[in-house]
C-alpha cells in the first residue's frame, strides 16, 4: 500500500508540476501577445485626431490606418475585445469601447455589405460582455442597413457596388455577415434578418461551390432572375481557382449557419470545405497556406497567415458540433495551425511589424495590394481562434 502512495504521490508532484508549468507558458504566451498589441495601440492612437483612426497594416514601411467606412475597421475594437476575455485586463474592455463608438454612424450606411465585419465585431463583441440596449439598437440598425441589399428575385445580398464589370457581384466573403442578421433576430424578434440569412446562405451554397468544394470568389447575378452570368475571382489567381481566403471565409460562414439553424446541410458543407482545405496538395506543412491554393508554388510564393488563423476558428468551433473522432481531428488541426502562427517565421516581436502580431499575410494580390505583410484581420482571428482554443480546454 505504501508503495502505491508514493507513486500517486510522485504522479500527483508530475502532473502538477506540468500543469503548472503550461499555466507559465502560456501566461508569457498571453502577456507577449498582449504587449505586442499594447504597442500597436500606443502607436495608432496618433491616426485618432485624423479621420483615419483605424489601424489596417503596413504601407511602405509605415503603420497604415484607415477611415470607419473601410471594411476592415471593426477588426481593431474586435481585437481589443478577444483581449479583454483572454487577459481580463479590464484596460482593453476600455479601449475597445472607445474604438467600438467611433463606429456608430455606421449602423445607417447601406453602401457596403461588410457591415457585419465592421459592426458584428464591433459591437457584436461588446454585447457578449456588456448588457446595452443602445448596442443591441445598432446591431438590428446595422443588420436594417445591410438587409437594404437583398435582391429578393435572385436570392442573394448584393455584395459590391453595380459597375462595368458586374451587374450584381456576390463574394464568398458575404458569408461572414450573416451571423449578424441572426443576432438581429434574437435581438428584435424579427424573422425578417433570420430568412435573408438562410436565403443567401442556400443560393451560396448552391452556386458558389465546386464538385470538389472549393468555392469561387465572385458570381455575377441577374437581379431579375437570379441567373448566374458569370464566376470570377478578383483576388485570386484565376476565375478557377481557390483563393486561399475565400475558403476560409466559407468554411467559417456555414460553420455559423449551422450554429444559428442546426440544419445539417450546412454542416455537412463545413466538413467537406474543411476536407478540401486540410488535404490540398499545395498546402504546406506547417499549415499555412499560399495566397491561392492553385498559385504556382516558388519560394517566393507568397502565404496568407489571415487565411490560416480564420481556418482555424472556424474549426475549433466546428469540433463542437460533430463526433469524438472528428472533434479530435479538428481540434489538432486548429492547433497546429496556432502552433505555426505562433513562430518566429509569423508572430512578431514586441515592439517590431508596427505593433500588429502576425506576419505574411496577403490581402490582394492580383492588385497588388497588401502582399507579406501584417493585416488587421489577420491578428483579430489568431486572437478568436486563441479564445476558443482556450474555451475548448476549459471546457474538458
Amino acid at each position: 500500500m505504501k508503495i502505491y502512495k508514493r507513486i500517486f504521490l510522485v504522479l500527483f508532484v508530475v502532473f502538477g508540476w506540468c500543469n503548472a508549468q503550461e499555466a507559465k507558458i502560456k501566461e508569457t504566451f498571453l502577456d507577449r501577445v498582449a504587449d505586442q498589441y499594447e504597442y500597436l495601440y500606443h502607436n495608432s492612437i496618433k491616426f485618432l485626431d485624423t479621420n483615419k483612426p483605424m489601424p489596417r497594416t503596413i504601407v511602405n514601411g509605415e503603420l497604415h490606418s484607415v477611415s470607419i467606412y473601410d471594411w476592415t475597421s471593426g477588426f481593431h475594437p474586435g481585437s481589443m475585445w478577444n483581449l479583454y476575455k483572454l487577459t481580463n485586463n479590464t484596460e482593453w474592455k476600455n479601449r475597445a469601447l472607445y474604438y467600438t463608438k467611433l463606429l456608430d454612424s455606421l449602423q445607417y450606411y447601406t453602401e457596403t455589405h461588410d457591415l457585419g465585419f465592421m459592426i458584428g465585431d464591433s459591437y457584436g463583441n461588446a454585447l457578449k460582455y456588456i448588457d446595452n440596449q443602445d448596442y443591441e439598437k445598432v446591431m438590428v440598425q446595422a443588420s436594417k442597413s445591410l438587409s437594404s441589399r437583398f435582391k429578393p428575385k435572385a436570392e442573394i445580398l448584393q455584395s459590391w457596388n453595380t459597375n462595368d464589370r458586374w451587374q450584381c457581384p456576390v463574394i464568398i466573403d458575404n458569408m461572414m455577415n450573416l451571423e449578424m442578421l441572426f443576432e438581429a433576430t434574437k435581438i428584435s424578434g424579427d424573422s425578417t434578418y433570420y430568412n435573408i440569412a438562410i436565403t443567401h446562405a442556400n443560393t451560396t451554397m448552391r452556386n458558389h461551390f465546386r464538385d470538389d468544394f472549393s468555392s469561387f470568389h465572385v458570381l455575377d447575378y441577374d437581379i431579375d432572375t437570379g441567373n448566374i452570368l458569370k464566376r470570377n475571382t478578383a483576388q485570386g489567381y484565376k476565375d478557377e481557382s481557390a483563393w486561399a481566403r475565400g475558403q476560409a471565409w466559407g468554411l467559417y460562414g456555414f460553420v455559423v449557419m449551422y450554429r444559428e439553424t442546426k440544419d445539417i446541410k450546412y454542416l455537412e458543407l463545413a466538413n467537406n470545405i474543411a476536407n478540401y482545405i486540410n488535404n490540398h496538395k499545395n498546402l504546406p506543412e506547417d499549415k499555412i497556406p499560399y495566397w491561392d491554393y492553385d498559385a504556382p508554388v516558388s519560394n517566393n510564393t507568397p502565404r496568407d497567415a489571415s487565411a490560416a488563423a480564420i481556418t482555424a476558428s472556424a474549426l475549433y468551433e466546428l469540433s463542437t458540433f460533430v463526433d469524438d473522432s472528428l472533434k479530435t481531428s479538428y481540434v489538432n488541426r486548429a492547433s497546429n495551425i496556432l502552433k505555426s502562427l505562433s513562430t518566429e517565421t509569423y508572430l512578431a516581436e514586441v515592439g517590431t511589424n508596427e505593433g500588429f502580431l502576425l506576419k505574411h499575410s496577403t490581402g490582394h494580390l492580383p492588385d497588388n495590394s497588401e502582399i507579406d505583410v501584417p493585416i488587421n484581420y489577420a491578428d483579430y482571428y489568431f486572437l478568436e481562434a486563441l479564445l476558443r482554443q482556450h474555451n475548448l480546454k476549459t471546457e474538458n
